[in-house]
């Protein structure tokens, strides 16, 4: 009797905490909804901090460039080179990464210098019609790898021409992209940014996104011409949108048709849900090529003793032969790292090496990569293209977890250069490797129970638990052996 009561108590008390955590559920999804609503009606509070942001990034890009390299004796807080340099590679970057996976794409929407100078541009655009070259879906991933390869060609993360060639020159190309075509769109943001892919990616995981009630939008009456209506500047097709890859979190469709509202979901929710209605070869080669593979060699080739052991077999090779004049010469800062007073100059062997370390990485680990999710795709029957492309997708929290740690060691190279040490660096690396690589383990388990249980469940989500593994080893090589 006394277990039965008990048993009736805590049952009771059970339902009692549902219940009352049901309201406070709904209070809170009323408060995020009216912040997305907040966001739509105070466009103009929008529009001044993106234009504080351009200011300051045209600040931080244009003038270190033009100022003498510090030396030794400076630091952050002392030099704008070295304080645009950490700003940029130390804060921006890496924590933008971290945005996207927190609250979606916010900062494309909000804060972005680009996006907003490419919109702006756009008011007085030509109106030209979108050509198809520059609609072509494999751009996400070309344009990462180019400025990619670029960049650590250039040591972009060291010098400021390189930052005015790579970040002024996409800006630039953002403009020239707005004048031409869309009136007051983002087409640049759309189709060609060089992170375009990468945050599309990243923000699938973000616990919070602008969600559409088809039904509604349907039951709603069609606006009348002149009436409520609303700008997307990104062109999503907000009325079938799903996910949140493409939406920019600027807040204009907040209420629309009583349909559009800014809402909680569970991060798991995207990749196992809708990612696999979706399937994107375009997203496939750039998580398995790009994120998994091509950010590996770039992070990784300074500190590895195999980029070194390949330089010195191909010199030995070349001055066996009588052949010097690839050890001798260098290019231009703007071809080849070139700066002699810094005692920092590529050769035309070490850039040859460079390219060849980081073709190697993207090649060789994408194709393993890409055996062992096929090989999950396999096991779980027929339809594997189409379950690839979905397993592949259950990679990303690794994936944006490796970009993430490459760029904060930046972070933590340039506090120590100014004698400032972050306690419990290594500890806070393998905590986030760990659970990147659970999660993505954990959205295989989930996705491959869509199509299979038992062993070959097991099984699938074993050879994903691999891909994995072969991603955090590439980690561990650089932060804990080399």
């Amino acid at each position: 009797m006394s277990t039965r009561a008990g048993g009736s108590v805590g049952a009771d008390l059970a339902l009692a905490g549902r219940a009352m955590a049901r309201p406070r559920a709904r209070a809170l999804d009323i408060r995020v909804a009216r912040f997305g609503d907040w966001l739509r009606a105070h466009a103009g509070a929008i529009r001044a901090v993106q234009w504080i942001v351009v200011a300051v990034y045209a600040v931080l890009v244009a003038v270190p460039a033009f100022l003498p390299l510090p030396d030794n004796s400076q630091h952050i807080w002392t030099n704008l080179t070295l304080a645009a340099q950490f700003a940029f590679w130390g804060i921006w970057w890496p924590f933008v990464l971290v945005s996207m996976v927190l609250v979606g794409r916010v900062w494309c929407g909000v804060f972005c210098p680009e996006g907003a100078l490419t919109e702006v541009a756009s008011r007085w655009s030509r109106g030209y019609a979108v050509p198809r070259w520059i609609t072509w879906s494999g751009w996400p991933f070309i344009a990462f790898a180019g400025t990619t390869v670029y960049g650590q060609m250039t040591s972009v993360y060291g010098y400021p021409k390189p930052v005015l060639a790579v970040l002024g020159g996409s800006t630039l190309a953002a403009i020239v992209v707005g004048l031409l075509y869309g009136r007051n769109k983002r087409v640049w943001c759309r189709y060609l940014c060089p992170v375009n892919g990468v945050f599309a990616v990243l923000s699938k995981l973000a616990p919070l996104s602008f969600q559409v009630d088809r039904a509604a939008w349907a039951a709603s009456p069609k606006p009348a011409r002149g009436g409520a209506s609303f700008n997307c500047a990104p062109l999503v097709p907000v009325k079938t949108m799903r996910g949140a890859g493409a939406c920019h979190m600027c807040g204009r469709c907040s209420g629309h048709r009583g349909a559009v509202r800014l809402a909680l979901r569970s991060p798991n929710s995207e990749i196992v849900h809708v990612a696999g209605d979706q399937p994107s070869w375009e997203q496939t080669v750039l998580i398995l090529f790009g994120m998994l593979g091509l950010a590996v060699g770039a992070f990784q080739w300074s500190s590895s003793p195999w980029f070194l052991d390949m330089k010195q077999a191909a010199a030995t090779w070349l001055i066996e032969r009588g052949t010097t004049w690839p050890l001798d010469h260098s290019a231009p800062w703007f071809v080849l790292t070139n700066y002699p007073d810094k005692n920092d100059v590529m050769t035309l062997l070490d850039g040859a090496i460079l390219l060849f370390y980081m073709g190697a990485a993207t090649i060789g680990l994408g194709l393993v990569l890409s055996a062992l999710v096929a090989a999950a795709a396999r096991l779980l029957g027929p339809g594997s293209l189409r379950r690839f492309h979905h397993l592949t997708q259950t990679l990303i929290p690794i994936a944006g977890c490796g970009v993430f740690l490459g760029l904060s060691a930046l972070t933590v190279t340039f506090l120590r250069g100014d004698g400032i040490v972050v306690p419990y660096v290594a500890e806070i690396r393998a905590a986030l490797l760990a659970g990147a690589a659970l999660w993505s383990v954990w959205l295989a388990w989930r996705v491959a129970g869509l199509s299979a249980g038992g062993l070959r469940r097991a099984a699938a989500c074993a050879c994903i638990a691999c891909a994995a593994a072969v991603s955090v080893a590439n980690w561990v090589l650089l932060f804990w052996i080399w």
